[in-house]
């Protein structure tokens, strides 16, 4: 079942003050009754429930503190969806609030559930707007901003387009806040090329993403062969025309998909907080023979890291990999070099596997 899935951004949902700009949805929803009227399913991928939570409650600047993010994520939430449904129930179209989390994605039973759950509104004709469950997520198993998450659902789906909606026109070359040179980017196939260009890395000052967050979930999408547009969510149309396969912002062309949408996940969004290095053996049985790593074939450890955080895995200064760890910077330092037995003795109750194959993803 295809559909278009259509993420918006902090800046689009709310304005500095943390109020619901609702011209804008307006006109979103506007252009997602057409689409739905036609025949065709969308999703939407909504920020700002952070936002909307700061409006409300009169902060003056986005928290820092988890536990404000996720108070402000629970205050605004069931607010901001109610906008969304309110405004499509009004041009006949049913909605549904769907909350994901990291686990929904990674473990396979949660994953195989959210996308029959999907399946099924769309076959029912219903909307899903999605957001990331920020009242219980932490920073260690969250998507880090919905860039991420919109990808992954378009990958969990299959979806035949990702739109990501944000106040700029797409890419540039340059940031053009600063720089009046600056020149909007039609067309990216080739990722290699965003080297030379000025991707700001800066958000809003109620979002948690930037440019440089659009790009990866991109880069995400497009191996997993579903084509995405950057474009801005502030000019009537867009949805319709990116729906069309019009130019419009920047267009990065579906590539051809290798990963599962865990592996596309752990590879592009996950942030590493160690690093592994591991022998030759370890390093050739990785690439080419597609098994876990054992701690046997660890050699040193760096950084500080607990078991279920995302570690780099290197041979002879070249990155081999990424991947989630089994053990602690500290146990896995304990056991490196040891057969499996002599690792039971150590650590009675430890996994086989330093990284099992499942959790391990080539650079």
């Amino acid at each position: 079942m295809s559909c278009l899935v259509v993420k918006l951004g902090s800046s689009i949902v709310a304005d500095e003050r943390g109020d619901v700009r609702a011209d804008v949805l307006g006109r979103v929803c506007d252009e997602v009754a057409a689409l739905h009227g036609s025949g065709r399913s969308v999703i939407i991928v909504t920020s700002g429930a952070i936002a909307r939570g700061m409006g409300v409650m009169a902060l003056p600047m986005r928290p820092r503190a988890v536990d404000e993010l996720q108070a402000a994520s629970a205050v605004g939430q069931g607010k901001l969806y109610q906008v969304y449904d309110e405004l499509l129930r009004a041009r006949g179209v049913p909605t549904a609030q769907v909350l994901l989390t990291f686990f929904d994605m990674s473990a396979r039973t949660h994953y195989l559930n959210a996308r029959q759950t999907l399946r099924k509104l769309l076959e029912w004709r219903v909307v899903p707007v999605i957001n990331e469950n920020d009242t219980t997520t932490t920073d260690e198993i969250s998507f880090g901003n919905n860039d991420f998450l919109a990808a992954q659902v378009a990958i969990l789906l299959g979806a035949e387009r990702l739109l990501l909606l944000t106040d700029a026109d797409g890419v540039f070359t340059a940031d053009p806040r600063v720089d009046p040179a600056a020149r909007l980017v039609a067309e990216i196939s080739d990722f290699s090329v965003l080297d030379d260009l000025d991707i700001s890395q800066t958000a809003s000052p109620l979002g948690s993403g930037g440019m440089r967050s659009k790009v990866i979930a991109a880069e995400m999408a497009t191996a997993a062969g579903i084509p995405t547009v950057i474009a801005s969510g502030l000019t009537p149309g867009m949805i319709a025309a990116a729906a069309a396969g019009s130019a419009v912002g920047t267009a990065f062309p579906a590539r051809e998909g290798r990963y599962s949408s865990f592996k596309l996940w752990l590879k592009y969004a996950k942030p590493s907080r160690g690093r592994v290095l591991v022998d030759a053996g370890a390093a050739r049985a990785l690439r080419e023979g597609g098994t876990s790593l054992l701690p046997v074939g660890v050699v040193d450890v760096t950084g500080s890291f607990d078991a279920g955080d995302a570690v780099e895995i290197a041979h002879d200064h070249v990155t081999v990999g990424k991947g989630i760890s089994n053990y602690s910077a500290a146990e896995l330092r304990q056991v490196r070099g040891l057969q499996s037995r002599a690792v039971h003795e150590l650590l009675p109750l430890a996994s086989d596997e330093a990284i099992h194959r499942d959790y391990f993803v080539l650079s």
